[in-house]
């Protein structure tokens, strides 16, 4: 294995296991984790103390310059801020709902409503903006029955706004409060402990309606303190981040703004994303700003690596200081990290360590962690310190369940969704498979082998383990893929949903400018160049579980509004599925329609 970028202790995941009568793993960390702050808020206080003019928060303003606020500076306003909000009843049955996506103005009243103890829900811009009839809104308002909501860039909410009860205060501007703070002692502060509710999450609502995990003190700065021995260069220095992860989903959230707040770090918000449109922002921000640990989804990295590639300026800029890149949310494509591989390799002369885990929003969000020495495709690695994991046989899988302070104590107002999430032994029932690497030795790692919910049986009764045959199939149609959906519950076959990568398809079928997914879905040539790329993977992979039959490319792109796709991009299976049914029929009809490839092998077992 070739030098990596960043020094590491020999065994930070050293990891005791034993195995039960039952079939379960019981796998539990040799290091104990470290101390924490009582209080996310302790961690502010201790910076604006120590470094009060190191930048905390930073974001683009209209100029595009960087508008920055500094450690002290934030302290100051908080306690201001906080001192107001305590004059209204306010309270964990009254909470504060913020509509507005990530911005220092968020990061701001966020803050704010630590200090005071009162808990706060940052809801997905998307629930606010769709076009439908913004039903998951409505249910989240009446779930959480806030008593202040505020959107602070307000024309974009002003349909939102219309459905809120006139007696529920609207915050349009964080001034309006500032204008009552004189009056009020800066002192004011409702401690708190470390069982005290920071903050709800809304789940996705992959399954259902969303349901709203509650994020306490405990498991905030427990996590943090994972995060530092699971990452221990994060010791060297304040960790700067250049990061797009809304904050109303826990990667962005909790563990990244966790990890800032905790460490003493700098947070520059970047308003790019991982789409044609949104690349160009991040890579201007990249260009300026240069991390020391980047965070991204694979879709992100996929993009990057691209530019990296060709632009050595942004190389330059990009390996400055950075010490490891971290995803999460799916597999990274192997050409991806090839190609992260060899522009740092170029850049520096050795590779960057890439990292990831596995976690959920109940969890902190962290439960496993790799080292630089498990890098490779869906490897989740092993436990956190702090954390118990119990791997538990599921319809013939091991499903990973864990105990440990970063685990949520249930669901707001849902004591029997909360009582069904956690087994006998209370361990939080996180739905995810993984598979031993070695099953003679588990301390060697974990891999993902996808979600238990999403698999389902051919009429065979043969299982379908669709996360690992997702991952093969995106790494299999690169670049043409952006992601795949499997079908085939009840069927006699496998087949496939493509969505794809616009771009990446103009350049395929060479043409002037990316074409509409309405183009693609009947592009002969596209149908051809997947039949190709798919018959070479059936000939490879003859099983009837692995075996995809027949494909088609997704007429229409996903939607947020109804649930396709989530705030970090990722897709929802079922909800593609639901929504497509008649893409589904065709791929199943007798006699497909020309625009699905049809994969022929002599036989199958």
């Amino acid at each position: 294995m070739s030098e990596v970028a960043a020094s590491w202790t020999p065994d930070p995941f050293a990891t005791q296991f034993e195995s039960r009568d039952d079939g379960s793993i019981i796998l539990r960390p040799a290091r104990e984790l470290g101390p924490y702050p009582l209080r996310l808020v302790d961690s502010l206080e201790h910076w604006a103390r120590a470094a009060p003019d190191r930048v905390l928060v930073a974001r683009r303003d209209a100029s595009g310059a960087w508008r920055q606020v500094t450690y002290g500076q934030m302290l100051a306003r908080v306690r201001r801020l906080a001192g107001a909000l305590l004059t209204r009843k306010l309270s964990a049955e009254k909470p504060i709902a913020i509509l507005s996506g990530n911005s220092i103005e968020h990061l701001t009243l966020a803050l704010a409503a630590m200090w005071a103890g009162i808990p706060y829900c940052p809801v997905s811009p998307a629930y606010s903006q769709g076009a439908d009839e913004l039903t998951r809104l409505r249910y989240v308002l009446d779930l959480l029955t806030p008593g202040l909501i505020a959107a602070f860039d307000t024309p974009r909410y002003a349909r939102a706004l219309s459905l809120i009860h006139p007696d529920v205060e609207i915050l349009t501007s964080l001034e309006l409060l500032e204008g009552e703070a004189a009056a009020v002692a800066a002192e004011s502060r409702s401690p708190g402990d470390a069982d005290s509710i920071v903050r709800f999450l809304l789940t996705s609502g992959s399954m259902g309606h969303p349901k709203a995990v509650i994020v306490t003190n405990r498991m905030c700065c427990s996590n943090a303190a994972m995060l530092r021995q699971s990452m221990p260069f994060l010791a060297g220095e304040p960790p700067v981040l250049l990061d797009w992860l809304p904050w109303n989903h826990t990667f962005g959230g909790s563990h990244n703004l966790g990890l800032v707040l905790t460490y003493g770090g700098s947070l520059y918000i970047d308003d790019g994303r991982p789409t044609p449109a949104g690349i160009a922002e991040t890579i201007r921000n990249l260009r300026e700003i240069s991390p020391t640990v980047y965070f991204n989804v694979p879709k992100g990295f996929e993009m990057l690596a691209a530019h990296l590639r060709d632009d050595s300026q942004l190389r330059t800029a990009f390996y400055r200081r950075l010490r490891a890149y971290f995803f999460a949310g799916a597999s990274l494509a192997q050409h991806t990290w090839d190609e992260l591989d060899a522009s740092s390799i170029r850049e520096l002369g050795l590779r960057t360590p890439m990292l990831s885990g596995l976690g959920a929003t109940e969890t902190g969000p962290s439960v496993t962690f790799t080292t630089p020495a498990m890098g490779r495709s869906g490897v989740i690695g092993l436990p956190a310190a702090g954390t118990l994991v119990k791997l538990a046989p599921v319809e013939e899988k091991l499903e990973l369940r864990v105990r440990g302070p970063a685990v949520t104590p249930g669901y707001w107002r849902e004591p029997a969704l909360t009582a069904q999430a956690f087994d006998s032994e209370g361990f939080y029932r996180l739905g995810d498979a993984v598979r031993l690497i070695d099953p003679e030795d588990p301390t060697r790692g974990l891999k993902f082998d996808g979600r238990i919910g999403e698999d389902f049986k051919l009429a065979s009764g043969t299982w379908v383990s669709v996360g690992p045959l997702r991952a093969e199939l995106i790494a299999v149609l690169a670049p043409v893929a952006q992601d795949v959906v499997i079908a085939g519950l009840d069927s006699g076959f496998v087949t496939a949903l493509i969505i794809p990568d616009l771009s990446a398809c103009a350049k395929v079928l060479e043409l002037a400018a990316p074409p509409d997914y309405s183009d693609l879905a009947a592009e002969p040539r596209l149908v051809s160049w997947l039949q190709q790329r798919l018959t070479a993977h059936a000939r490879a992979h003859s099983a009837s579980s692995r075996c995809v039959r027949r494909a088609l490319i997704l007429p229409e792109a996903p939607s947020p509004d109804r649930g396709e796709i989530t705030d970090k991009g990722s897709i929802n299976q079922r909800a593609v599925l639901r929504r497509h049914a008649e893409c589904v029929a065709e791929l199943y009809s007798p006699i497909p329609p020309a625009h699905v490839a049809v994969i022929e092998m002599e036989s199958h077992s």
